[in-house]
């Protein structure tokens, strides 16, 4: 069956709800424990003061994560998994279930589903998802990994400890509506993200799956690891300002009678004042190389244990299915 089509593989109903939940939360902690080390350095480079003195050469990737496990051991890239690994079973849920809910929506009467569909199927639960978990996610993981502090040395007791005790402290020092700072730039990252990377990977599943000898099975594990790799990588050159800009307003608490979009102008107005525009493109390359084998792994997964639970579904008399 065409990958912009509805309908499962054979014609069948599309993948039930129950079979998004488990194949993307376990597609989404595979990423998470794959590619979190990427993510930290990414958050290292953006947040960097090395950047914004005048005449300092900036630290690349590798240097910054060779700074990271030399001070803080290697154990410190994972700082934040806490709040990844607790958001991301929900997160992939909301992005899957959410995707083919609009997708259906927005099908035609035949099944079939449009690029411009499946663009704003993509930038939907992009969204979605940022509203539901991932603003919240992020703000906790942000301040973890922006604490300098050695992990084996037990008298450099940081500020926040763990997920929990970040969550708990960002609420009663900054109020409940802190855990949502820059809600706006994360669901404009999220949206532009998975239209950008559902648009991709449907259009290079559907070219790659009329050329095999079989159409209506799924392509082998390799080929959805490479699509997955290709189209990981839009999403982060299309929306990096963004990305950096929102890592910043979330890493400070707001200022009094300060609006958001009062901190998103003074933020990317600072940045270009001192750092140039060179500093909105700031931890890219991590971001890339996390983004991209992130969601060859997210859809390699995902696409695995979705024909596995799939597989169950057994058609019976009268349209009727069984688990």
């Amino acid at each position: 069956m065409s990958a912009k089509s509805t309908s499962g593989p054979g014609g069948k109903k599309p993948a039930s709800v129950a079979t998004n939940l488990i194949a993307g939360g376990g597609a989404g902690m595979m990423e998470a424990l794959a590619c979190h080390p990427l993510d930290t350095i990414k958050v290292r480079m953006q947040l960097s003061r090395r950047a914004r003195a005048p005449g300092a050469k900036r630290r690349g990737f590798v240097q910054t994560g060779m700074e990271i496990a030399r001070k803080e051991t290697p154990l410190g890239l994972y700082k934040g998994l806490g709040a990844v690994m607790t958001g991301i079973i929900p997160k992939m849920a909301i992005r899957f279930t959410s995707y083919e809910q609009y997708k259906q929506l927005l099908s035609k009467s035949d099944g079939q589903v449009t690029g411009s569909a499946n663009f704003m199927a993509g930038l939907a639960a992009g969204v979605t998802e940022a509203v539901a978990v991932v603003c919240p996610m992020e703000v906790v993981k942000i301040r973890l990994q922006a604490q300098h502090h050695s992990m084996s040395d037990p008298l450099d007791i940081p500020k926040y400890r763990n997920a929990a005790h970040a969550a708990y402290t960002v609420v009663k020092e900054e109020g409940f509506s802190a855990l949502y700072r820059g809600v706006s730039l994360t669901a404009l990252r999220q949206g532009t993200n998975q239209a950008a990377n559902f648009t991709a990977y449907t259009e290079l599943k559907d070219f790659l799956q009329k050329r095999s000898p079989d159409p209506s099975q799924a392509l082998p594990g390799w080929q959805t690891s490479l699509i997955g790799l290709v189209s990981g990588a839009v999403g982060p050159f299309s929306n990096a300002p963004i990305d950096t800009i929102k890592t910043r307003l979330q890493r400070t608490p707001g200022e009094p009678g300060q609006t958001a979009m009062g901190r998103i102008t003074a933020i990317a107005s600072q940045m270009w004042k001192q750092e140039g525009p060179r500093a909105f493109w700031m931890g890219i390359t991590p971001r890339v190389m996390r983004v991209a084998p992130g969601q060859a792994v997210t859809f390699t997964v995902y696409e695995y244990l979705k024909e596995k639970l799939e597989r169950g579904r057994e058609m019976l008399p009268g349209d009727r299915y069984e688990e």
